[in-house]
């Protein structure tokens, strides 16, 4: 009698446990335009570059009762060449032909910053706040162009969110930083002087 109480209270001490403590996740995000560009190119050639600038992979934690073993991370080398994709398709709905070199037009978009803030207190993961930042440098005929574009969103749970749910949240706020880069309207100009 007294063994099975212990292996219950065993049994619901370990799965408390689990309810605390949260594993990393190594996120693949697919960052996606979602908008409508007006082309104001002719089809000239646009060398595009896509820079990961940030300080290293990781975004930050799930928070809980232990955030050091629930790093939220997304690997430069997987999320890199999604973001060079989505770029020079951009680049072509502007109406521009992306190249790999050339002396003509260059776009440089520069990922800057890319974060996963939950608060530190409490045992639960209740919220967070995702946020991505991105810079694009243009640089044309001597002229050049700079600007920075943020997007972020604040999310609620009512359970500690798994990978697939941040997946999603961290390619929603890419693209929106992604998107609002692009619908810049002075990059395309610049680039087509």
């Amino acid at each position: 009698m007294l063994r099975r109480i212990l292996f219950g209270l065993l049994a619901v001490s370990s799965l408390t446990l689990v309810g605390c403590a949260h594993s990393p996740q190594q996120l693949s995000p697919q960052p996606k335009l979602n908008a409508q560009l007006a082309p104001v190119g002719r089809g000239q050639p646009v060398v595009v570059r896509v820079v990961d600038g940030r300080p290293g992979p990781t975004l930050g934690t799930r928070g809980g009762m232990y955030p050091e073993t629930s790093a939220i991370s997304v690997s430069g080398a997987d999320l890199l060449p999604k973001l060079q994709a989505q770029a020079e398709a951009a680049v072509r709905l502007l109406g521009f032909t992306p190249s790999a070199s050339g002396s003509g037009p260059q776009l440089t978009v520069t990922l800057a910053d890319l974060k996963y803030q939950s608060p530190k207190e409490g045992l639960y993961v209740t919220e967070a706040t995702i946020s991505s930042t991105f810079r694009a440098d243009v640089q044309n005929n001597g002229k050049s162009y700079s600007g920075r574009y943020a997007a972020s969103l604040d999310q609620r749970f009512g359970m500690a969110p798994n990978q697939e749910t941040n997946t999603k949240l961290v390619s929603d706020v890419l693209s929106d930083a992604l998107t609002r880069l692009f619908q810049d309207q002075t990059i395309g100009r610049t680039l087509a002087q």
